[in-house]
C-alpha cells in the first residue's frame, strides 16, 4: 500500500509544481526592447503593466549615431521583443542583436510607412539660389515617424500585433489599451489641427536638424532646415537662409537637446530672433506635440 501512495504523492506534486510554474509564468511581464523614449510610452499605452519597456537611446542621445554599451547588449539577453522603428543605428546594429540573441522576437513598427527624403523640399526653400543646393545629395529616408499622430496609429497596430502573438492570453486587455490610444492619437491629431488653424498662409518654420517633417506633411506646414544629413551650411548658404527668412518674418529656430545650438544662434543672432527647443526624442510624448505644436505656431507671429 505505501508504493501506490507515496506514487500518487508525488504525481499530485508534480501537478501543483507545473500548476505553481504556469502561474509564475503567466505572471511574468513581457521584457521589452525599444530604440527611443517615445516607443516606451506607445508600448506602455497598450501593453500597461504586462509589458517592462527597456530604452536604448535616452532623451539627450542622439539615434543618429549610438552606440550600445556592453550593459545594454548584456540585458538585451533578457529581451522578449525589440521594438525597431526605423531609428538610424538599428541599420547596424539590429543585425548584431538578433544574431547574438536568436530568441529575441524582432518587430518593426515602422513596416507599411512610406518614408520620404529626408526634407522633401531640399535643404533651402525652391525660391533661393540654385547653387545653394549643389553638392547636398538627398539619399537618406526620414526616420522621424513617431512625430506624426496619423503614421503611429500604423506602428501601435503593430505593436498591439505582436503582444497578443507572444501573450495571447492578454488579448482581450491589449486590444481594449489598443482601442483607448487610438482614441487618444485622433483627440490629438484633432487638437494640433485646432492650434494651427487660425495660421493661413503662415505655415514655414525652421529648424536646425529636420525632424519635423511628417509632423509638417501632417499639419500641412513646410519645415526648413539649417543642417542637413549631418553637414552644416556653408557660409554662402547661410546668408542666403538669413535672406530668406528675413523676408518671410521667420524669427525663430528650432533646435533640440541632441545637438549643438552654436550655429542656430549665430543665425537667430543675425536675424534679430531667437531660439527655442523642442525634443523630438521626449518622454511625454502626448504632451510633447501639443507643446511643440502651441511654440511653432506662436513662431508664426515673427516675433
Amino acid at each position: 500500500m505505501r508504493r501506490p501512495s507515496t506514487f500518487i504523492l508525488i504525481i499530485m506534486l508534480a501537478f501543483i509544481m507545473a500548476g505553481f510554474h504556469r502561474s509564475a509564468a503567466a505572471s511574468d511581464k513581457i521584457q521589452a526592447f525599444v530604440s527611443i523614449p517615445p516607443q516606451a510610452y506607445f508600448i506602455k499605452k497598450i501593453g500597461g503593466d504586462a509589458v517592462a519597456v527597456t530604452i536604448m537611446v535616452s532623451a539627450h542621445q542622439s539615434p543618429e549615431n549610438f552606440e550600445p554599451l556592453p550593459s545594454q547588449m548584456a540585458a538585451l539577453s533578457k529581451a522578449d521583443v525589440y521594438f525597431a522603428i526605423g531609428a538610424p543605428f538599428e541599420e547596424v546594429w539590429l543585425k548584431k542583436f538578433t544574431a547574438s540573441y536568436p530568441r529575441m522576437r524582432l518587430v518593426h513598427t515602422d513596416d507599411g510607412i512610406i518614408k520620404k527624403p529626408i526634407q522633401r523640399e531640399g535643404a533651402y526653400p525652391p525660391e533661393m539660389n540654385d547653387s545653394f543646393s549643389q553638392g547636398h545629395h538627398h539619399d537618406g529616408l526620414d526616420p522621424h515617424v513617431w512625430l506624426s499622430p496619423p503614421l503611429v496609429m500604423i506602428q501601435a497596430r503593430h505593436i498591439r500585433d505582436a503582444l497578443i502573438s507572444i501573450d495571447p492570453s492578454r488579448a482581450p486587455e491589449y486590444n481594449a489599451n489598443f482601442n483607448r490610444f487610438m482614441t487618444e492619437l485622433t483627440l490629438l491629431d484633432e487638437k494640433i489641427k485646432t492650434i494651427f488653424a487660425a495660421t493661413a498662409g503662415k505655415k514655414k518654420f525652421l529648424v536646425f536638424h529636420p525632424s519635423w517633417g511628417y509632423f509638417a506633411d501632417a499639419y500641412g506646414l513646410t519645415q526648413l532646415a539649417i543642417e542637413m544629413e549631418g553637414k552644416e551650411p556653408k557660409a554662402k548658404e547661410v546668408a542666403g537662409l538669413i535672406a530668406y527668412a528675413a523676408r518671410n518674418n521667420i524669427r525663430t529656430i528650432f533646435v533640440q537637446p541632441q545637438f549643438s545650438a552654436k550655429q542656430a544662434e549665430i543665425i537667430a543672432k543675425e536675424l534679430g530672433g531667437r531660439i527655442e527647443s523642442i525634443d523630438p526624442l521626449a518622454s511625454d510624448w502626448n504632451d510633447n506635440l501639443l507643446r511643440t505644436a502651441a511654440a511653432i505656431n506662436s513662431s508664426f507671429s515673427g516675433k
